[in-house]
C-alpha cells in the first residue's frame, strides 16, 4: 500500500462495514448506501473494488442461508435485467455526465419510494421484473448503489425470499463488477488486501444480521425498505452535491 492505514482508520472502516452488512443481511441490500459515501470520506481507496469484492462474500452468505426462499422465476428475469443494466449504464457512462444520472435515478426511487408509501402495489410481471433489473444494473454501474429498485418490487414478498431473490443477484453481478474492474486495471493486488482487510466486517455484520432480520420479518420489513430505499436516493443527492 503506498499510504499505510493507521489502526484507527480500521476500526472505522470494519465498523461502516459491519453497518452495513447489518442492513444488507436483514433488509435485503443497503451496504452500498450507507459504507460507499462514509468510506469515501475515510479513504477513497476502499471504493469501489475493495467493498465490491467483500460484498461478493456477504452476498454468498445471505444467500446461502434463505436459499430455499428463491424466487427461481424472479431470479432469472432480473438478473437478465442487471446484465442488459450494466451494458446500459457502460454506455451511458460515455455519453451523459455521471451527476446528472445519478440525480436522476435519485428522483426515480424517490418517486417509487413515494408511491409505494401511498398504496400502490408495484407488479411482478416477467416486464417489470426485467425493468427493475435493467434499473439496478445502470445504477450500480454508474453509482454503486443498485440495490433499491429490486427491493421495492420485492417490498411486498416475505423477508427470506426478497433476501434470497436479491443476494442471488447481487453476487452475480457484483463478480461480474470486479472482472470489469481487473479488465481495466481497477482492481490489483492493493484493492485485494483492501477488501481482505474489511472482510471481517462483513462477516460480522453478517452474523448479527440474523437476528436483526428477525425483527423486520415481524411486519417491519416493508417500512425498513422504503427508508433505506429513500436514504439511497439521498446519498445520491448528497454526493453531487458536495
Amino acid at each position: 500500500m503506498d499510504v499505510p492505514i493507521s489502526a484507527e482508520m480500521m476500526v472505522l472502516a470494519l465498523s461502516i462495514v459491519i453497518i452495513g452488512a447489518v442492513l444488507q443481511g436483514s433488509v435485503g441490500f443497503g451496504l452500498g448506501p450507507f459504507a460507499v459515501p462514509l468510506l469515501v470520506l475515510l479513504d477513497a481507496r476502499f471504493v469501489p473494488g475493495p467493498l465490491l469484492f467483500t460484498s461478493i462474500f456477504l452476498n454468498g452468505l445471505i444467500f446461502f442461508r434463505e436459499r430455499k426462499q428463491i424466487d427461481k422465476e424472479g431470479f432469472k428475469w432480473t438478473l437478465g435485467g442487471r446484465l442488459l443494466g450494466t451494458l446500459i449504464g457502460m454506455g451511458l457512462l460515455l455519453m451523459i455526465p455521471k451527476e446528472h444520472l445519478s440525480l436522476m435515478f435519485a428522483v426515480m426511487i424517490l418517486l417509487a419510494v413515494i408511491l409505494s408509501a401511498g398504496g400502490i402495489k408495484l407488479k411482478m410481471t416477467w416486464k417489470d421484473l426485467l425493468s427493475a433489473g435493467t434499473l439496478s444494473g445502470i445504477m450500480a454501474t454508474t453509482s454503486a448503489i443498485g440495490g433499491a429498485p429490486l427491493a421495492l418490487i420485492y417490498q411486498h414478498n416475505t423477508g427470506p425470499r426478497l433476501r434470497a431473490t436479491l443476494s442471488a443477484v447481487f453476487v452475480f453481478g457484483t463478480i461480474i463488477a470486479v472482472a470489469a474492474l481487473i479488465l481495466i486495471g481497477r482492481f490489483g493486488w492493493l484493492e485485494l488486501k483492501l477488501g481482505c482487510l474489511i472482510l471481517p466486517g462483513a462477516l460480522v455484520g453478517f452474523y448479527f444480521s440474523r437476528f436483526a432480520a428477525l425483527v423486520l420479518d415481524r411486519g417491519s420489513l416493508r417500512p425498513a425498505i422504503l427508508t433505506v430505499s429513500a436514504g439511497a436516493a439521498l446519498v445520491l443527492v448528497i454526493q453531487q452535491i458536495f
